[in-house]
């Protein structure tokens, strides 16, 4: 059984430039085809475009508001929403609140840098 705290996991920033805290993934626990973060971005923040060739994702906010894209499609998001991001769709996420936007991200496979694309 692995169990890991949020608190004792050192974040880092992704291709995407969001900041991120990996709960559970291969480089720290027993799960291998998935991968569980917490990301925050600041007020105002902004996820670089990017999209995933492999992953799939789903997107949990917990704390603040935001403006979701994915593709063309633009959507305010809040707490309790929970958002379906295909493999090899376009996408981006910003803080349009006051306070910091915190959210769970799920990948399946687990979260790489390598399958990440960033768009121009």
């Amino acid at each position: 059984m692995d169990i890991i705290n949020r608190d004792v996991i050192e974040p880092f920033i992704t291709k995407d430039g969001s900041e991120i805290r990996e709960l559970l993934a291969h480089r720290n626990s027993c799960i291998r085809n998935q991968s569980l973060a917490e990301a925050t971005l600041p007020p105002g923040g902004q996820t670089a475009a990017h999209y995933h060739p492999r992953s799939e994702e789903i997107y949990y906010v917990l704390d603040g508001i935001g403006l979701m894209q994915i593709e063309h499609e633009r959507r305010d998001v809040g707490p309790g929403d929970a958002i379906a991001i295909p493999p090899g769709k376009s996408h981006t996420l910003t803080n349009i609140g006051r306070a910091p936007l915190r959210f769970l991200c799920c990948c399946a496979p687990g979260y790489e840098h390598r399958d990440t694309v960033m768009v121009e």
